[in-house]
């Protein structure tokens, strides 16, 4: 879907690099620039699988901080779609690779900055991961509690993925969608922070409207009621329950034999017994067999499963969600492959290349740059 777009990616990994995975697996071609090596401790470098292991990605080296190495990151922009960068807010522009900087030879790019809190306003220097986005917009405070009354952690990165990475791509395809209208392109701003905001909407809006007080317990979606919640079965594995309308949680309690629940599934002074009738019902078989049983059965009962699971999960292998990898040294595994909606599935095999590799040489060829200009920036260091 995105085949003959240019994206340039200047981050390593956080939300940039999930929006480039996201926009590579819809056919972009993207291009990694990272540090030179003896500048590679400015940036994470991430595990040799992660990310897609650099699937359908080319890499480049290039020292930005060098004025040669500034003007070949702008030669190369010249030609692209959209850059993505995740520097510290007016980092960017201050080493001369910004969206000013930018535009000035390509009218038409869109230039995404992703930070933890946007590029102005309060908080913007500050530092911080995924957690800290969680928190600051309230996230945590609706998620469960540990024993300690603490807010639990999340089992993924959620602000990095969905509040950064994929509002991201989010906006990138919108700005790209009116590029082609218009001809225009746009500056971007991604907070994670505000991506965290879009994700709480629903608490955020009833807390704005009402003055209730979202909270672990507060509603249905955050456990004030049994239908919706998580049960232990004989074999000591979980089930989640979501029982929401009336109707399945009515084929629930008919499948448990706890029909005189029915009509109490909303009834406040009624919960913990109904809890507890749910719980003896679950324990009483393993969880497996409870979703055979109940999952065909319009009940909204799925098996919590393990990551261990996931691979021989019968769906997901029918979907085709896996694709095949191979490292020189850790040999072959598999991968998730390009799972979002429209992505392509069927890739071939990738082949993971060496740390050391680069595409550099062919990159800067694609834009004009000759073999004497490219020998002459890596004999000064600049490229690699």
């Amino acid at each position: 879907m995105l085949r003959g777009y240019t994206v340039i990616d200047l981050s390593s990994v956080g939300p940039a690099s999930r929006c480039s995975r996201i926009l590579a697996d819809y056919g972009a071609r993207v291009i990694k620039v990272g540090p030179t090596a003896r500048k590679a401790s400015v940036q994470i470098e991430p595990a040799y699988w992660s990310y897609g292991a650099g699937r359908g990605m080319q890499r480049v080296r290039i020292d930005l901080k060098a004025p040669e190495g500034r003007d070949a990151f702008l030669r190369l922009s010249a030609s692209a779609d959209v850059v993505i960068e995740s520097f510290r807010p007016g980092v960017a522009d201050r080493i001369g690779i910004g969206y000013a900087d930018v535009k000035r030879s390509n009218e038409r790019i869109v230039y995404c900055s992703t930070s933890g809190y946007g590029q102005d306003g309060p908080y913007a220097q500050w530092a911080g991961h995924d957690v800290n986005y969680l928190a600051l917009a309230g996230f945590l405070h609706c998620s469960g509690r540990r024993a300690d009354g603490s807010p639990a952690l999340p089992g993924a990165t959620v602000a990095d993925s969905a509040a950064g990475g994929m509002h991201a791509s989010i906006a990138i395809l919108a700005a790209l969608l009116r590029r082609g209208a218009t001809g225009a392109g746009a500056y971007l701003d991604v907070s994670v922070a505000e991506g965290v905001l879009s994700l709480m909407s629903l608490h955020i809006d009833e807390h704005l409207a009402t003055r209730n007080e979202p909270g672990p317990g507060s509603n249905i979606l955050t456990g004030r009621y049994a239908c919706y919640d998580v049960y232990r079965a004989r074999d000591g594995k979980w089930l989640a329950v979501g029982a929401i309308e009336p109707a399945f949680f009515a084929n629930l309690c008919k499948a448990l034999g706890l029909e005189p629940w029915i009509p109490h599934q909303l009834d406040d002074a009624r919960q913990d017994e109904i809890r507890a009738a749910l719980r003896e019902a679950f324990a009483r078989r393993d969880r497996d067999a409870w979703v055979a049983e109940l999952a065909p059965a319009s009940t909204c009962v799925a098996p919590v499963r393990a990551i261990t699971e996931l691979a021989d999960d019968p769906h997901f292998a029918a979907r085709g969600i896996l694709a095949e990898a191979r490292h020189e040294e850790h040999g072959s595994f598999r991968q998730l492959g390009a799972v979002l909606a429209g992505g392509d599935r069927a890739q071939p095999a990738h082949r993971v290349p060496p740390r050391s590799a680069t595409d550099t040489d062919g990159v800067l060829r694609g834009v004009g740059m000759t073999d004497p200009e490219i020998e002459q920036l890596r004999g000064a260091g600049v490229v690699e």
